[in-house]
Order: structure tokens, then C-alpha cells, then sequence
């Protein structure tokens, strides 16, 4: 089913901080807003937040130098998460009491759905707005289906499209939307809202984000770096490294949990490799620095072009992997290709 305001009330946050001057220099241009904008950039930096304030002032029936005025009926039914012209698109399969799981991808059905409800009338005769998220799990049907409305939309309509993987948009897509990449925000704006919340080591947890401020503060909880280091140090020991043990862990976390832990083994993977590349060409980590040493003593004994094959390998599972039923195999094989890397010849 396809998610809308009415279904899954959601939550109607502020901008962010680092998000103020690009929303304003967006909104500035308000009146020639394009049809399907693609808001694009890594996972983590409020992107989505992003996509729903402007929804929010292409809404609004009195905007205030573009932006929302907060008071008329449209902001008060956007913030009610009631609004009738407004639709979220997301991978959620929900029952008739809005109660909706994970989905893999966005179907055909649900784009199909969000089409028919653009040709009905605008309850509040401004505009329809419809937010897809993340856009690029669009699976090939739905992806084919929405193009006919990229290419002839009803007057007033406007999509949001928000991706952390634009390249896995097909190119009909991407070429049919103004695109609006966000960056990652600087790092002293980012380590200040960090701060504000509450997390501890910011700038630690922070670097391990790869700057991504909203990925710092999920992954800062005791148990989350607990789990992390655990995975860290027994990377940082090749040769008595055990795959089938530390993969292991996996199981050792709650099932309905697996597929997130497999996703941070993963990640760990990526981030660790990467940085084990940049000491071994000289340079400094970047996600990793509280284990420096330790990638130091390993960037002697790997080979350039084994770890570059290995890195690639990581990727390609990480863009594969969704909800394997064997998530423990997954990382025992990665495991074992990972130990490869240090055993002589």
C-alpha cells in the first residue's frame, strides 16, 4: 500500500541546521519550481526533513518569502500529517489501520496508486504534492510507470524524489528531474547539533559517519560502538582471526535485528578496507582513527590491487544484500576473502 499523510502521520521535523541556506536559496525560486525535483546525497543528513519542508511550502496557501507561513490551513494539516494533497511514497506495505512493515522496494502498485491520485482535484486548490522515498528502490515497473507522469504532469503537482543512490535511478528518471544534490554538512555545524543532542565523543562517532550527522547519531550508542570494536579488533588480527566465530555475532543479535547487524558488518568492512588503502598509499584514516595503529601495522603486509579487488567485492554485496535468510553465511564468506588478503602468496 502506499503511504500518505493520512496513513502513517508522519512526523513533521524543522530543518536542521546545516539545511537553512540551501532551503532558502531553493525557496527563493519558489514560483518557478520545477514539476519532479531529485534531492540526492548520503544517507544520513536529513535529506528527507528536506523534501518535507518544501512540501510543506509548496502547500502553504500564504508563503512567507517562499517558505511556509506556519498558520494558514494547509501548514495546520501538514503538521497534523492529515493533509489531503499531500502523499508519501515509501517502501511500507501498511493495513487499513496505517500498521505497515519494511519493504525492499517500492512496487508497481504503489506508483500506480500515487498516479491515479494526482488526477484527482486538489482538496485545497493549491497544489499536490507527493514525496518518494528513498526513490531509487523503485523497482523497474514502478520506475517505468512513473515516467509518463514525469513527462505530462497535472497542473500543480509536484514530486519529490530523495536518494542516497541516485545512480541506481534509471536515467529516464534522473533526466526527467531538477536535481539538487546536498553534501555533507561542515563539520563544526555538524559536531555543534551533535552536541545538542547529547552525543557523547561527537567527533569520534562523527568520522566513523563519514560525516553524516543523523548516521553519527544512530551509530552512537554504547552497545552500537561495543559491537563495532568488538568487529574492529579482531579485523585488526588477520592471522588469528576466526570467520565462522565473529560471524557468529550476527546470530547474537535479535532476529528481527540480523539484517541491520549485516548491514554494519558490512559497513565496518568497507569503512575498515578503505582506510587500511588510504595508510597503506601514506595518507591518514578517515572513518577509522581510533584504531590508526593498528591499520598501520596491517598496511605493510596487504598487496594494493588484492584489497582493491576485495573493497570492490564488499560493495557489490552491500547493493545485493537486503534480507538474506542466512546472514551469518554472508559475513563468513566476507570473512574468509578478508583473511585471504594476509596469508603469504
Amino acid at each position: 500500500m502506499i503511504a500518505s499523510a493520512q496513513d502513517s502521520t508522519p512526523v513533521w521535523p524543522e530543518l536542521l541546521p546545516w539545511q537553512v541556506e540551501p532551503a532558502d536559496v531553493a525557496l527563493a525560486a519558489r514560483a518557478t519550481w520545477p514539476h519532479a525535483m531529485l534531492i540526492d546525497g548520503p544517507w544520513g543528513i536529513g535529506k528527507r526533513t528536506l523534501a518535507l519542508y518544501f512540501a510543506r511550502a509548496l502547500l502553504c496557501e500564504d508563503p512567507q518569502a517562499g517558505a511556509a507561513c506556519g498558520q494558514c490551513p494547509s501548514c495546520h494539516y501538514v503538521n497534523a500529517g492529515a493533509h489531503p494533497d499531500l502523499r508519501m511514497v515509501e517502501p511500507i506495505d501498511a493495513d487499513e489501520d496505517g500498521v505497515g512493515k519494511r519493504l525492499d522496494e517500492i512496487p508497481v502498485k504503489a506508483i500506480r496508486a500515487l498516479i491515479e491520485w494526482t488526477q484527482i482535484t486538489s482538496h485545497r486548490s493549491v497544489a499536490k504534492v507527493a514525496v518518494i522515498v528513498p526513490a531509487e528502490v523503485m523497482n523497474l515497473a514502478a520506475a517505468n510507470a512513473l515516467l509518463k507522469t514525469l513527462e505530462e504532469p497535472p497542473p500543480a503537482t509536484y514530486l519529490l524524489l530523495v536518494a542516497h543512490q541516485p545512480g541506481r535511478i534509471p536515467p529516464t528518471i534522473r533526466s526527467r528531474c531538477s536535481r539538487m544534490p546536498i553534501g555533507i554538512p561542515a563539520a563544526d555545524i555538524a559536531l555543534a547539533w551533535l552536541a545538542q543532542q547529547g552525543v557523547a565523543a561527537a567527533a569520534t562517532v562523527l568520522a566513523q559517519a563519514g560525516g553524516a550527522p543523523l548516521r553519527a547519531q544512530e551509530i552512537a550508542s554504547p552497545d552500537r560502538q561495543q559491537e563495532r570494536s568488538a568487529w574492529l579488533q579482531a579485523l585488526a588480527r588477520p592471522q588469528s582471526l576466526a570467520p565462522i566465530a565473529l560471524a557468529a555475532r550476527i546470530e547474537a543479535a535479535p532476529k528481527d535485528g540480523r539484517s541491520a547487524r549485516l548491514r554494519d558488518a558490512i559497513d565496518w568492512l568497507l569503512a575498515w578496507t578503505a582506510d587500511l588503502s588510504r595508510v597503506a598509499a601514506g595518507g591518514q584514516p578517515l572513518r577509522n582513527g581510533d584504531f590508526q595503529r593498528e591499520l598501520g601495522a596491517l598496511a605493510m603486509k596487504v598487496a594494493p590491487i588484492p584489497l582493491f579487488r576485495y573493497h570492490r567485492t564488499l560493495l557489490e554485496q552491500r547493493a545485493q544484500t537486503t534480507h538474506p535468510l542466512q546472514p551469518r553465511l554472508v559475513v563468513e564468506a566476507l570473512l574468509i576473502g578478508y583473511c585471504a588478503l594476509f596469508t603469504d602468496g
